[in-house]
C-alpha cells in the first residue's frame, strides 16, 4: 500500500498536480486580497465584526474552489493512467484492486488536506496583516478551512469513481463542470444535493449537519465506487 501510495504521489509531481493544490487556496486569499485592497474601508462599515466579515467573504469562494479542483484533479489522475495504459499494468501486479483504488482516493485526499491547511494559514496571515485589531477566532478560522472539505467528501468519491470508471474523461470533466454551477448556486439548491454541503449552508443554520453528512455519505459513495471498480474487467 506504501509503495502505491508513493508511486501515485510522484505521478502527481511529475504532471504538476502539486501546483494546482496550492493554486486553489492561494486563489481563494488572493480574491479578499483585491476585494479589501480595493474596498477596505466599505468592507470594514458593513459588519463591527471584521474577523467574521472577512471569514465569511472567504467562505463564498472556498466551495468553489473545492468542486472545481476536486473536478481537475480526478480527471487528471484518471487520464494518467488512461493515457499510458496503466490500469492493466496496475491490476496485473499482486495487488487488489481494492488497494489500487484507495491509493487513488487516498493521494486524493491529501492534496486537499493540504489544500485546506494552506487555506487557513493564508487566510490567519491576509487577516492579521489587514490589522482588524480583534481576537483572532482561531476556532471559525479551522471551521472555515476545514469544514467545506469534509463535507465535500461524497463530491470527491463521486467524481473518483465516474473518472476511474469512464474512458472518455469528457464524462467527469461534463459532471465536475455541473458541480461548480451547483456549487456556486447554493443557495437555492436543496439540503439533499451533496454540491450544496461544502457551502455550509442548511435550514437548520448548523454547518456541522454538513460535514456529519459528507463523512457519512462519502464513505458511502466511496464503498460504492471501490466495488464498482473492481468488479469492472480493465482494458
Amino acid at each position: 500500500m506504501m509503495q502505491l501510495l508513493q508511486v501515485d504521489l510522484l505521478k502527481m509531481k511529475r504532471k504538476g498536480m502539486w501546483f494546482l493544490t496550492i493554486l486553489g487556496p492561494v486563489g481563494v486569499v488572493s480574491l479578499q486580497m483585491v476585494n479589501y485592497g480595493v474596498r477596505k474601508d466599505y468592507l470594514l462599515q458593513q459588519s463591527n465584526d471584521y474577523w467574521g466579515y472577512y471569514l465569511k467573504n472567504i467562505s463564498t469562494f472556498t466551495p468553489l474552489a473545492i468542486v472545481l479542483g476536486i473536478a481537475i484533479l480526478t480527471s487528471f489522475m484518471a487520464s494518467i493512467e488512461n493515457e499510458t495504459n496503466a490500469w492493466k499494468q496496475l491490476v496485473a501486479l499482486p495487488i487488489s484492486k481494492m488497494s489500487v483504488y484507495l491509493s487513488k482516493f487516498t493521494v486524493l485526499s491529501i492534496m486537499f488536506l493540504l489544500s485546506s491547511c494552506l487555506l487557513m494559514i493564508f487566510t490567519l496571515a491576509y487577516g492579521m496583516f489587514l490589522n482588524f485589531d480583534q481576537e483572532i477566532p482561531m476556532l471559525e478560522v479551522l471551521k472555515y478551512s476545514f469544514y467545506p472539505l469534509l463535507a465535500a467528501l461524497p463530491v470527491l468519491a463521486l467524481q473518483l469513481w465516474v473518472a476511474t470508471v469512464s474512458k472518455n474523461q469528457g464524462i467527469p470533466i461534463t459532471l465536475g463542470v455541473l458541480g461548480v454551477i451547483f456549487a456556486y448556486s447554493a443557495f437555492v439548491l436543496p439540503d439533499w444535493m451533496i454540491w450544496k454541503w461544502p457551502s455550509l449552508m442548511n435550514e437548520w443554520d448548523a454547518p456541522i449537519i454538513n460535514v456529519w453528512l459528507g463523512l457519512s455519505f462519502g464513505s458511502l459513495l466511496y464503498i460504492v465506487g471501490m466495488f464498482d471498480f473492481t468488479r469492472r474487467d480493465v482494458k
